[in-house]
């Protein structure tokens, strides 16, 4: 009775653990704009299965008329979903596109760049004297606003590591 009960709260974690993994991507769009990707997805995924594999892709392009996709750009569409395309994931890809988030790795290069010792951190004052000066100039409120939510160490100085992962993740202490 007890392995019962234990394996039933492991598998209610589980759930729990992957709802709350899964919720976020939903959260972003309303009720209709899901449905319209659902639609979206159930025309893709040709055998359907739940995921969409090569094969589904090349049938699809197939019906829009193009016969000829290169075998590494369908690879290239699947190495984005880094694992099988499902529905939640189809749905993390748009979101991450729709909201115009950089990837992980080029936020991480375009900080790089004002970390030339590659230490992972980059000088606070510095960085503010740059966002309030350059380019799309931000507002003292809105720099204000950043580094209430961006890591720094004990020299004041921005983990922009952990940064860049806030940004593209989400802050663990939203959820």
């Amino acid at each position: 009775m007890a392995s019962r009960k234990t394996g039933t709260r492991a598998k209610a974690a589980a759930a729990k653990q992957t709802q709350r993994g899964s919720s976020n991507v939903f959260s972003m769009f309303e009720q209709a704009q899901i449905q319209e990707f659902k639609e979206a997805f159930s025309c893709i995924d040709q055998n359907r299965d739940g995921i969409i594999c090569k094969s589904d892709l090349r049938e699809t392009y197939s019906q829009l008329g193009k016969v000829s996709v290169p075998e590494e750009e369908l690879d290239a569409m699947l190495q984005e979903g880094k694992g099988p395309i499902n529905f939640t994931v189809f749905l993390t890809l748009f979101g991450e596109k729709l909201n115009g988030t950089d990837p992980e790795e080029a936020i991480l290069s375009a900080f790089r760049m004002f970390d030339p010792s590659g230490q992972g951190v980059v000088n606070k004052d510095e960085f503010k004297q740059l966002l309030l000066t350059q380019a799309d100039k931000f507002s003292p409120a809105e720099v204000e606003q950043m580094f209430a939510l961006t890591p720094m160490d004990l020299a004041g100085n921005i983990d922009y590591k952990s940064l860049c992962y806030i940004i593209t993740h989400g802050d663990e202490k939203e959820e």
